[in-house]
Parts: C-alpha cells; structure tokens; sequence
C-alpha cells in the first residue's frame, strides 16, 4: 500500500485505507508493506515508490489518493502482470486493464452532514475547510452546501481551502487547520465541516475552544481523534474507504481480478453518517429520510458531483 501525505496515523483518510488493509491481512494471512508520500514530491517520486514495491515482490499495489494517478497509469503499463487499486481516481491518467479505481460519492455523504449541520446550527451560520483546492474536495463542499441549503436555505457558510495545488500539505497541516476554523467559529459560525485529512485535528481544536461543533470525514472521527476533542465531534461523513481497498484484496484472494471504476454511493452502502455520541440521534430521522431519497433517485447528483 503506498499512502498519500500523512500516512498510516492522519485519523482520517490514510487510516481508513490501512484498517482495510489490516483486516485483510488478518483475515487471509497476506504479507503486506507500506509506503508513505511526502509533501511537494512530483510524479517520478510516485513511479519510484510504486516501482520498488513491485521490485520487492508484490503483486497487489494499492495506491491512496488521487495524486498517485499518473504514476499509477505509467507504472501499470510497464507492468501488466501487477494488479493495482487507486483510491479516489477515475481519470484517463490510472486507467488500465490492471487497474481498479475504486470512488466514492463523497456528495453524497457530505450532502446528509450538511443537512445535519443546518439542523443544528443555533446562528444559522456554518463552515467548511477543505485541505486542497482539487476538483475531489470541491464535491465535498457541493454536497455540503447542497444538504445545508435544503434545510434552511438562507443559511450562511463559509468555506476555505488550507492551500493550492501542487502545494498538498494542506491535508497534513493541523496548524492551519486550526487558524481557518478559528476564524469561522470567530465570525459566527458554530458547526465547520473539515474535508482536510491530518489537518481536521486542528479544526477539532478549534471547536473544543470554542464550545462549538465540528464535523469529522472519512473514518467516524469521534473515534479516532484525540481523546479531548471528540466530544465536539457532530457527526463524521462516512467514506468507507476500508470496506473499497477490503473488497479488493478479497476479491483478489478468490481469484477474480478488479479493474475498471468500481462506484462506491449511498446505495452501494460506501458513504453515510456517523453516529457514535449521540449527538445526531434527535435528527436521525430526518437524516435517514435524505438517504432513501438519495437511493430512490428523488434527490438527483448534478452531473459535475458524479
């Protein structure tokens, strides 16, 4: 497995690949090894890492995060006898007979957070902070302003972005994540949703300071976080990362080969809402109701959100 920046402990994204990986490795005895990207690296240090796991014997490389595309598609063509998975990407730069590209419809669960955000906001004002400015994180914020707005549609959200591509540290900078909620809880805001990686645990700081709520993604935060700050933790937008890179690896194991982009939505049980604290329990229902809209087609996904 070749992790994006942050690696195996960001609490969010990585890790979710890694207790998919984890449990595989469990369940059927498979050697594993891991690599981790680091801040401001190009495409050829990508290709360098892919390719010394497939020198040391792999046969399975799953790549983390959508940044790994090129290298993916260049390195799958060079070697059609190695099955490769990458995460978040569906572009022509990873495609290949070799390659799997498992996605999500990160709309979708980000649609039911916000929903859930406008549900409880007391000021009628809420936030979002985005790692990276990327097409990938922009569905996130969509969904959420879509969820909020069909709540209150006069309801007032900030959002920002922690820096530009190919600066990428903003999913690996808690700091910054910090300062920008600071500011969103500063100017009204009681509930801010982070989409950002490592860098969420900042805006969870910020919440516990300021006795407001935040909204976790990807893993349910509220379990994964610092022990002092997940009880400002709303809700988490599920991406059930583990479940894709585990499907994959079982698949694998029983002889059939994935390729192609493999969808993982609402229906197909890849994204939802987390509830562990309780504190969501009074809007279930309403929540539960945008879901089966979502499944039964009455709530459609803009094309540019697919």
């Amino acid at each position: 497995m070749a992790f994006d920046v942050g690696g195996r402990g960001d609490q969010s994204f990585n890790d979710a690949a890694a207790a998919g990986l984890d449990k595989a490795k469990a369940e059927f005895g498979m050697e594993t090894k891991e690599a981790t990207a680091v801040n401001d690296e190009n495409d050829a240090a990508r290709e360098e890492r892919l390719n010394q796991l497939i020198d040391a014997g792999y046969t399975h490389i799953i790549a983390v995060g959508f940044a790994y595309a090129p290298a993916v598609g260049n390195v799958a063509k060079e070697n059609p006898d190695v099955h490769f998975a990458i995460i978040d990407d569906a572009s022509e730069d990873s495609e290949g007979a070799n390659v799997a590209q498992l996605t999500f419809a990160e709309y979708e669960g980000s649609y039911l957070v916000g929903a859930a955000a406008a549900l409880k906001s007391k000021t009628n004002h809420i936030g979002f902070v985005g790692g990276v400015n990327v097409g990938l994180i922009n569905k996130f914020e969509a969904g959420y302003i879509a969820g909020a707005k069909a709540v209150n549609k006069d309801i007032k959200i900030d959002s920002t972005y922690l820096t530009q591509p190919p600066d990428y540290s903003g999913f690996g900078d808690p700091a910054k994540g910090k300062t920008a909620a600071e500011g969103m809880f500063q100017g009204g805001a009681d509930v801010v949703y982070h989409a950002a990686g490592g860098s969420g645990g900042g805006v969870f700081t910020a919440a516990k300071a300021a006795n407001a709520w935040a909204i976790g993604v990807d893993s349910d935060q509220a379990l994964t976080a610092e022990q002092g700050v997940r009880d400002v933790i709303l809700t988490s937008m599920l991406k059930k990362v583990d479940v894709a890179v585990y499907d994959y690896l079982k698949k694998a194991v029983g002889g059939e080969e994935a390729a192609g982009n493999i969808i993982y939505d609402l229906k197909a049980g890849g994204v939802g809402y987390s509830t562990t604290g309780g504190h969501v329990d009074d809007i279930k229902a309403k929540l539960d109701d945008y879901s089966a809209k979502f499944i039964s087609g009455e709530i459609t996904v803009p094309d540019a959100f697919k």
